[in-house]
């Protein structure tokens, strides 16, 4: 067995020098090491070694938008504008549409109101034309050796101006005498032997005026064909 000092003066002077020279060679290893390295310089070599290169451009890298995000947004947008594009088709063929029921409307009101007109003065003139027959039959009736009288003169520009009036509305009398027979224009009430066959189917008198309006047939001319 190990034999036991007993801890005497003599034995604490000899364990504390065996102790300072156990601190004596530590301080000794201690200088022989490398200094040890600041908690700041740790840090600054960690942030260095961590962040890339790239990280220097900073903001723009971080802002830029994925790839995929900007497609998906891109997509997105093309289809806005395409339902846009889509009903702009739609509005300008609904109102080209309309234009033209309005543009078909206004010449069909319009052909109605010349209509409406046209018929108004037929009518009209319908009326009249009895009156002028009248006039024509007096003013035949009166002798040549009269005619130079004030009152068949007054008749006479009276006929006239009326006959002026109903040409100014377009009103205009046939001319029927010597022409051939035409059933939408004529009315034959008589027939007349002829001595000439070149004249058989022609109007050879006129009983009573025929008028037209713009063409049309006002009143068909009584008349009397050669047989």
């Amino acid at each position: 067995m190990p034999e036991i000092k007993n801890n005497t003066p003599e034995n604490e002077e000899e364990i504390l020098e065996n102790t300072d020279d156990l601190k004596a060679e530590d301080t000794e290893e201690l200088t022989e090491e490398e200094p040890e390295e600041t908690p700041e310089e740790t840090v600054e070599e960690t942030v260095s070694e961590e962040v890339p290169e790239d990280a220097a451009e900073g903001p723009e890298v971080l802002t830029e938008e994925p790839e995929e995000k900007k497609s998906f947004f891109s997509r997105k947008k093309d289809k806005k504008i395409a339902e846009y594009e889509e009903k702009i088709l739609k509005l300008t063929d609904q109102m080209q549409r309309l234009m033209a029921e309005f543009d078909n409307y206004r010449k069909r009101t319009e052909k109605e109101k010349s209509s409406m007109f046209d018929n108004g003065v037929m009518k009209a003139v319908e009326r009249v034309l009895p009156v002028v027959d009248n006039f024509e039959r007096g003013i035949s009736s009166v002798p040549e050796e009269d005619r130079d009288d004030q009152f068949y003169k007054g008749m006479d520009q009276i006929y006239k101006q009326l006959v002026k009036v109903l040409s100014d509305l377009g009103v205009e009398p046939m001319e029927t005498v010597d022409k051939p027979f035409d059933l939408n224009l004529h009315n034959a009430v008589l027939q007349v032997p002829s001595e000439e066959e070149e004249k058989s189917g022609m109007v050879a008198q006129e009983l009573q005026k025929g008028y037209t309006y713009k063409g049309n047939v006002l009143r068909h001319a009584m008349v009397s064909v050669y047989e």
